[in-house]
């Protein structure tokens, strides 16, 4: 599976640029999440072709075909944050994790992810991390939980109902963590959930940390909510750009849809959102990587940078998995983030 983080450099400036600069590497990340065997329908192998050469609209029909998927993992880029030592987000983390009784060794992070489009994969990243000695701390009323054992029975937990009876009780919600936080001096971890939307955080046994973004006027401390026995975590971050992003993301959805031809207006109402669709309807004959090309002049330049790594799926059952690509939006974080502005 490929992870493609897409990293903020610069504050959005106009939201009809940024989108259209956002939208350039969405359509590369569908590009890249199709089968390399639908490419033979092109005799791309015996030409030598490149995947870009293939045009804009057939990317509509393969994707709507089922050859490829992407998914969108904003908690990724905490996970990302964590692990490059970004202060803002790490000083943070490792104060929510001091609530939860681990307070020494380095904070490290697993992204703790389920392949969500139909089989059961673990998505490895630093899953090695997770030894022998592992253990989950549920709650301060509850003994530690070994870690390693539990793996397969919480990766099925996802999908099946009946999976989740199998796990101890002080953790039988785990599966719903998206990372797992902890010190690998002591090999202590905590659950935790990433929420983009504050009111959609919800806690349940084996959650310990709730992560969402910083609300502009409201304090950013770090506290308690009994009602959902969870640490609350708000990180700082730039708003704008997220929410550019995900609308971006539901543009691309639609055109996906349409196969490059216009949306319906009921799709897409807004008139921004719209306008970046018809920039790219307009080159649906052209390859991909024309229509890349042609649209760099017309994209807010330096917004975002591309960093793609390649990671492990581990197989719960023999099902292949489904998701080739997940992209991440990461905003600038903390003192980096501009000030909230209504865009």
């Amino acid at each position: 599976m490929e992870i493609r983080t897409e990293r903020q450099a610069s504050p959005v400036a106009d939201p009809v640029e940024a989108k259209i600069a956002i939208m350039r590497p969405i359509l590369a990340s569908l590009l890249n999440s199709l089968n390399a065997e639908i490419f033979e329908d092109f005799d791309y192998a015996a030409t030598n072709k490149p995947r870009g050469a293939l045009p804009l609209r057939e990317l509509g029909r393969l994707h709507s075909r089922g050859d490829g998927d992407v998914g969108l993992a904003f908690e990724y880029a905490i996970h990302d944050a964590v692990l490059t030592r970004q202060p803002a987000v790490l000083e943070r983390v490792t104060d929510a994790l001091k609530e939860c009784r681990i307070r020494q060794g380095q904070t490290e992070s697993i992204f703790f992810a389920v392949e969500k489009a139909g089989s059961e994969q673990l998505i490895n990243t630093h899953m090695h991390l997770i030894t022998d000695h592992s253990v989950v701390l549920s709650s301060p009323q509850e003994p530690p939980i070994p870690l390693k054992s539990h793996l397969a029975d919480i990766a099925s937990a996802f999908r099946k109902r009946s999976a989740r009876t199998l796990l101890p009780q002080s953790i039988r919600g785990l599966w719903k963590a998206d990372l797992l936080l902890g010190s690998l001096a002591l090999d202590h971890w905590v659950g935790t959930t990433v929420k983009t939307n504050p009111r959609h955080l919800q806690g349940d046994a084996g959650l310990r940390i709730g992560i969402v973004p910083a609300s502009s006027g409201r304090s950013d401390r770090i506290k308690r909510d009994s009602s959902k026995n969870l640490v609350i975590c708000p990180i700082p971050h730039d708003e704008s750009y997220m929410q550019i992003f995900y609308e971006t993301w539901w543009i691309a959805m639609a055109l996906m849809k349409t196969k490059f031809q216009m949306p319906r207006e009921v799709d897409l109402p807004r008139p921004e959102d719209r306008y970046v669709a018809r920039v790219f309807c307009d080159k649906s004959a052209f390859t991909i990587a024309d229509a890349l090309d042609a649209t760099e002049n017309q994209a807010q330049p330096h917004l975002l940078t591309t960093n793609s790594i390649m990671v492990r799926n581990d197989p719960i059952n023999r099902t292949a998995p489904a998701t080739a690509v997940i992209v991440v939006p990461q905003a600038m974080f903390g003192d980096d983030a501009p000030t909230p502005q209504n865009i």
